[in-house]
């Protein structure tokens, strides 16, 4: 089957010739990067199998955060530090998105866009959030991830999760007040505080123009959902997280003109064929680049990394609530599983091989040692 690199190496060079001039720096790094991605342009890596000595050759990654095949093994290093980090408390899933029509705003302007998205959505959460008869005064800890594509890769959605633990620290720090498991935040006042924070942070960007007048008299969507313990939302958004659009198992075919993938309409179980041209899959998965440097996963109030208020400190306060720590003083706490990553295998006898060499692409030996190459694919 042909992987979302193969379908670009048909199609980009194409796509390129005809629209280079146009697109912006970014989005032209990010397809020159997939495309040689483990061809040998970038040099390669010499593997030698411990067992039968057998020295075999494969091509360096190109290490790009777009890339399907280099962000695998991140996704589920990724879950498994999350999961570590779930309070034992029921959760909530708050999505924030925009009108259609201020989707032309942001994709031109993707990194005031996304920091307008992401602001308005963690403003509009700690103000109304803190407001309720339950959360009054406390404060909140959560994170977002921004995604900009649906179920169909050729579709500019931009919105961010986020993941809201069901509770916050009082303001004196010395207790957790839990929110009721089925009951967050107001729906139609949070509606209305994110629309006004949203106009703001597009003054703010010079960008409040650009925007038809329609677009503020139109439907706003913010979606609240209680999640249970977070877990099963995790699993949901991990794949997002180091993967651009579309992943490679979803690709049936690949010819001259067209591409053909699998999508999942939105309410049904069965996945449909869909295929376009192959300008048309270049043009949808490059409009998900992100600007360089932006990040896609961000942390708010105690679960952000400079919080003068500590994750294990928040994790004990929870516990106090619940009565568990002398369940954990004993030494049960629950313990995260962790994925180890496997050594590759040799193709001919079946050992694991370490890597001896790392070549650059007329062949000279960049590296030679016994130790292991940390390689981003």
């Amino acid at each position: 089957m042909p992987s979302v690199a193969d379908c670009l190496r048909q199609h980009a060079p194409a796509y390129l010739e005809t629209y280079g001039d146009r697109m912006p720096m970014g989005h032209r790094k990010i397809l020159g990067a997939i495309m040689r991605c483990r061809t040998g342009e970038l040099g390669g890596v010499v593997y030698q199998c411990d067992a039968c000595g057998r020295e075999h050759w494969v091509g360096r990654s190109c290490g790009n955060r777009h890339c399907p095949t280099c962000q695998v093994d991140k996704t589920a290093a990724w879950l498994d530090k999350q999961t570590s980090r779930l309070l034992p408390m029921h959760h909530f899933l708050v999505t924030f998105t925009v009108p259609q029509e201020l989707r032309r705003v942001l994709r031109a302007n993707p990194r005031a866009g996304y920091n307008g998205l992401f602001a308005a959505g963690r403003d509009t959460l700690q103000d109304v959030a803190t407001c309720t008869r339950s959360l009054r005064g406390c404060q909140l800890g959560f994170f977002g991830v921004l995604h900009t594509w649906g179920r169909d890769p050729t579709v500019y959605n931009p919105h961010v999760h986020f993941v809201v633990p069901g509770g916050g620290v009082s303001a004196d720090g010395s207790k957790w007040q839990a929110s009721p498991t089925n009951f967050l935040l107001h729906h139609g006042t949070a509606v209305k505080v994110y629309k006004a924070k949203f106009a703001d942070a597009l003054r703010d960007a010079g960008l409040y123009d650009q925007v038809p007048k329609k677009a503020w008299r139109g439907k706003w969507v913010v979606d609240i959902k209680p999640v249970g313990d977070g877990r099963a939302v995790l699993k949901y958004l991990a794949p997002y997280i180091y993967r651009v659009a579309i992943s490679d198992k979803r690709i049936v075919a690949c010819d001259e003109a067209s591409v053909t993938y699998r999508i999942t309409p939105s309410g049904e179980k069965r996945s449909k064929l869909r295929t376009v041209t192959g300008a048309e899959f270049v043009r949808g998965f490059v409009q998900h680049g992100l600007p360089r440097g932006f990040q896609k996963v961000r942390y708010v109030g105690w679960m952000s990394a400079n919080s003068r208020i500590g994750l294990d400190h928040v994790r004990w306060l929870v516990w106090l609530l619940l009565g568990w720590t002398y369940w954990l003083g004993s030494g049960h706490a629950p313990q995260a599983e962790r994925t180890v990553r496997e050594s590759p295998k040799c193709a001919e006898c079946g050992c694991p091989m370490r890597i001896v060499r790392i070549v650059h692409t007329n062949c000279r030996a960049l590296v030679e040692h016994s130790r292991p190459y940390l390689d981003s694919g």
